[in-house]
């Protein structure tokens, strides 16, 4: 088991503000990869600098890939991320639940998969980037599949779930060869506390590493700042904190 992850909530914060501003300036390649027979579009983001880095592979909310996925695309990718931003959604964008209710209940769970490890191995392809070093990070529908795509694909080297479903069936966990962490909201009803300790045991007992927190006052989705009702500042940078930090230790080891 690794150590838990802790940085200052303040420093967090500001350094936080500093990378939103950063993304906004950060421009986006639309480019498209094969995913069976299909072809799926994605937004690529380099660093700064040129050379070999590691990857990040960036999976939205329900609501599609919007501006906020967008910018957390954009901000890794000025840490030093080769950044790949996912469109499970094949264009589509939605701005109220229930669209966003339609739109995941009608993406097929294993073509969602499919584009998920079609995208590992795209960033694998690339010379730009260290194919020993590829993540994955997820909010909310995108945390679970980041928790599949963790099962699904061993070549993954860091797994970030932010308040996604969580695999229990322990044949798939023996899968999980990355290093695993999430961030949680003690009053989500969809994903409880005590899902997340019993993954967090189980992962344990296989000897994997695993790392999460459980924000007490906060709910589902609670880092994102367009959910006016339920986004806390705090847990935010905090969670997002951690996050940096986790994948910096796991991807860019001797940078952090």
């Amino acid at each position: 088991m690794r150590r838990k992850i802790l940085f200052p909530a303040v420093l967090i914060f500001g350094a936080l503000i500093l990378a939103g501003f950063r993304a906004q300036a950060q421009e986006s390649q639309d480019i498209s990869y094969a995913s069976g027979a299909e072809t799926v579009h994605a937004l690529l983001y380099l660093p700064p600098r040129g050379g070999v880095h590691p990857a990040l592979v960036v999976i939205h909310e329900w609501w599609g890939l919007n501006d906020w996925i967008k910018q957390q695309a954009a901000g890794f990718a000025q840490q030093g991320y080769v950044t790949l931003a996912v469109d499970l959604y094949r264009g589509k964008v939605a701005t109220d639940a229930e669209t966003a209710h339609e739109l995941s209940r009608g993406l097929p769970q294993d073509r969602g998969l499919r584009d998920l490890t079609s995208a590992v191995a795209f960033l694998a392809r690339r010379k730009d980037v260290d194919a020993k070093r590829i993540g994955a990070i997820g909010w909310c529908m995108g945390g679970g599949y980041a928790a599949q795509l963790a099962v699904a694909d061993p070549n993954l080297r860091a797994v970030v779930i932010n308040y996604g479903s969580l695999p229990t069936d322990r044949a798939a966990l023996e899968k999980i060869h990355a290093a695993v962490l999430g961030n949680f909201g003690g009053l989500d009803r969809g994903i409880t506390p005590d899902d997340v300790h019993a993954f967090e045991s189980a992962m344990q007992s296989l000897g994997r590493s695993v790392d999460v927190k459980i924000y007490p006052d906060a709910g589902h989705a609670f880092e994102n700042p367009n959910n006016t009702a339920g986004y806390k500042p705090e847990d935010a940078a905090d969670a997002q904190g951690r996050s940096r930090a986790f994948l910096a230790m796991e991807l860019k080891p001797g940078q952090a």
